[in-house]
């Protein structure tokens, strides 16, 4: 199964089973390829109110907060994340003026974060986290089937407004099917693999990055615990750092474009909590941010990282 077809198939479960009329719109999202079969065969639930949307982006937000401050519920399946920008004075002002009021509804955008590779300058934006800390506004990703199922079971309808999202390039892969470890009572972050020698960190989209160090970790007796940093938003990581206080070694890794991003808050948030303890951090490098198509895919050395991670162990 595609991971946009498990995506699919979890929207319609959560649709179909709530109690009053939601509206579904955006740009092809009830015809042609239907955002690739992201929301396929929704408008075919008895309770959703399909509606095929002009490009409008700056409009539209507002329709979904007036929908809101209504009392009807909706989501806005928006085919690029970049698209978003055109709707960010609703998200950073109107918002602030909507917040004030008790809503018992729910508005969520569901932007595609474009990162499949070739797709030009007018695709360059992947970055959630932009838009969370310029409006305050609760923002969530995620990449396989553990945390999709329980952020959108948990935020797709809930009354307020969020922004979820998932990346391009995993929408089209196979699903990834993981075991849960543990999951934060907010869903902020989730454990995938319990490990004693180091923790690796992933953010945004990259947890297939970190599953692959993983492996790497193994195939040297080694072990890991893996984490998906899943809020775009600040959060109380007193948990994560227990673990990562355990081994005194972690791996953050980052395949966001841009300086703001929650990685540097936690390296520093670890580096003031935890004495002695090896930090290494992988994100894009400056000239892979280049405004022309390219494949939009980061370059990994795993056994020169495993060795650079475990470098103090092989000096002993």
């Amino acid at each position: 199964m595609k991971f946009v077809q498990y995506l699919n198939q979890i929207l319609k479960e959560e649709l179909s089973g709530f109690d009053n009329k939601v509206v579904t719109y955006g740009q092809n999202v009830h015809a042609g390829s239907c955002l690739s079969g992201l929301t396929r065969d929704i408008s075919s639930i008895e309770n959703v109110v399909p509606s095929n949307s002009q490009n409008s982006e700056n409009m539209l937000v507002g329709k979904g907060f007036g929908m809101m401050l209504s009392g009807v519920s909706s989501v806005f399946f928006m085919k690029q994340l970049d698209f978003l920008l055109l709707g960010i004075d609703q998200i950073a002002n109107t918002y602030n003026i909507i917040r004030q009021h008790d809503c018992e509804a729910a508005f969520t955008i569901f932007p595609v974060t474009v990162d499949s590779g070739y797709e030009g300058p007018q695709a360059i934006l992947n970055n959630i986290e932009s838009f969370s800390s310029i409006a305050d506004v609760e923002a969530f990703s995620f990449t396989n089937n553990i945390d999709s199922s329980l952020i959108i079971k948990n935020y797709l309808l809930k009354p307020g407004f969020r922004i979820l999202s998932s990346g391009q390039r995993l929408l089209q892969s196979d699903l990834l099917e993981l075991d849960l470890v543990y999951k934060d009572p907010d869903l902020n972050f989730i454990q995938y693999t319990k490990g004693e020698d180091t923790s690796i960190v992933c953010f945004n989209h990259s947890l297939p990055y970190g599953l692959e160090l993983s492996d790497a970790i193994s195939s040297q007796g080694l072990s890991s615990s893996l984490f998906s940093i899943n809020t775009h938003s600040n959060f109380q990581n007193k948990t994560l750092l227990k673990e990562i206080e355990m081994s005194k070694r972690v791996v953050l890794i980052d395949d966001s474009r841009g300086e703001n991003n929650a990685l540097n808050r936690l390296a520093l948030n670890i580096t003031r909590a935890i004495s002695g303890v090896k930090i290494i951090d992988v994100v894009r490098k400056q000239s892979e941010r280049l405004i022309k198509p390219y494949e939009d895919s980061m370059k990994i050395d795993y056994n020169s990282l495993t060795k650079s991670l475990f470098s103090d162990n092989q000096n002993k």
